[in-house]
């Protein structure tokens, strides 16, 4: 099964809302955001050695590579709505 069978309900509901572009980078960032909460829970039981208030050194890889991911569809999405609704403007 792909992810878009697994996410089918949440793509059409994404996508009527805000578009087929912006839909689908939506669930992406949904996705995202789940599996950060999944590794935050993971980083309390895995603790670095050399601080253990802070999640082991690969989790923190991990989180800070997850972390710039979903900046980065968060910057897309608001340039495809500006892009939309720039052109949305012109044709008044």
């Amino acid at each position: 099964m792909t992810i878009l069978d697994e996410k089918k309900a949440e793509l059409e509901r994404y996508e009527f809302m805000m578009g087929s572009e912006r839909g689908r980078l939506a669930v992406a960032l949904d996705l995202i955001t789940d599996s950060l909460i999944l590794i935050g829970q993971h980083g309390v039981y895995c603790a670095s050695s050399r601080n253990p208030s802070k999640p082991a050194l690969d989790l923190q890889a991990v989180l800070g590579g997850m972390e710039g991911a979903k900046e980065l569809i968060q910057a897309v999405m608001e340039e495809i709505r500006k892009s939309r609704d720039e052109g949305q403007g012109t044709k008044d």
